[in-house]
């Protein structure tokens, strides 16, 4: 049984670096074409001409996805291009830190415009396509802090926990056209936003012992999938929130199974 994604259209957000650009080069690599979409022009510059060298069909545009009207444009050029969008995944996202008393107003307002807006700027903007082709895939990053938030992290675990309702619901809205929606909720993959592999050693092995896979995870583990949730083979999987994170919290106490002898 295999995914196939060959001439596929996708779009995907934040897709200039980090597990953005890992689920950009996963797709082209399967026969997909995509639509790559980042605020900066150096990242994807450099990840054209990385994929267009492997014979890759990527095509970069700069959209900054609270700017309903640039993403307006982008789904016009992609439906230009390609005649089709069969996949929207929303990857782009910001984190924003603080307690209740320290956090400024104007950061939490800037993470719900990104993490939020932005996933519905771009969703609105598909639908009127998928609805028109009677088939379609809506992926939203969500994360696994819209389960379990982390302390000092209320403005993102909450604008996570919003786009997997918004998810939820766009679902059934859709869903008489063929079209579905899902969210994911990575776990704990090193980014440069939240600077894992940076962290000392000690503060490492408190983090991987709350996995029931003790590793970190990788933007490939990601990527693969968005393959799949893409693909033919999940089109009865709609309206949920995928865990993809080693099985964080999966018990109580997972490290306390590699206290014993392997």
């Amino acid at each position: 049984m295999l995914i196939d994604l060959q001439d596929r259209v996708v779009v995907v957000t934040g897709a200039g670096r980090g597990i953005g650009r890992t689920i950009v080069e996963t797709f082209a690599q399967d026969g997909a074409s995509v639509v790559a979409l980042d605020v900066g022009t150096d990242d994807l510059g450099r990840l054209e001409a990385d994929l267009s060298a492997r014979g890759a069909t990527v095509a970069p545009m700069r959209c900054d996805v609270r700017d309903a009207a640039a993403v307006d444009a982008v789904v016009s050029g992609a439906m230009q291009r390609f005649g089709r969008v069969d996949v929207l995944i929303n990857n782009a996202g910001i984190n924003v830190e603080g307690r209740l008393e320290e956090l400024d107003a104007a950061a939490w307002d800037r993470c719900f415009e990104v993490n939020v807006r932005g996933t519905f700027t771009t969703c609105r903007a598909v639908a009127p396509v998928m609805k028109q082709q009677r088939s379609g895939r809506i992926l939203n990053a969500a994360s696994f802090a819209a389960i379990v938030p982390s302390i000092g992290a209320s403005a993102y675990a909450a604008s996570k926990a919003a786009v997997v309702q918004f998810t939820r619901t766009i679902a059934g809205e859709l869903g008489p056209w063929g079209i579905t929606a899902n969210s994911y909720a990575p776990g704990m993959i090193p980014t440069a936003m939240n600077g894992f592999a940076e962290l000392d050693p000690a503060e490492q092995a408190k983090k991987l012992d709350t996995l029931t896979l003790r590793r970190w995870g990788a933007a490939q583990d990601v990527a693969n999938l968005l393959c799949f949730l893409a693909s033919d083979l999940a089109s009865y999987i709609t309206g949920t929130l995928v865990d993809v994170s080693g099985g964080k919290l999966a018990t109580q106490v997972p490290a306390a199974a590699y206290a014993d002898p392997l």
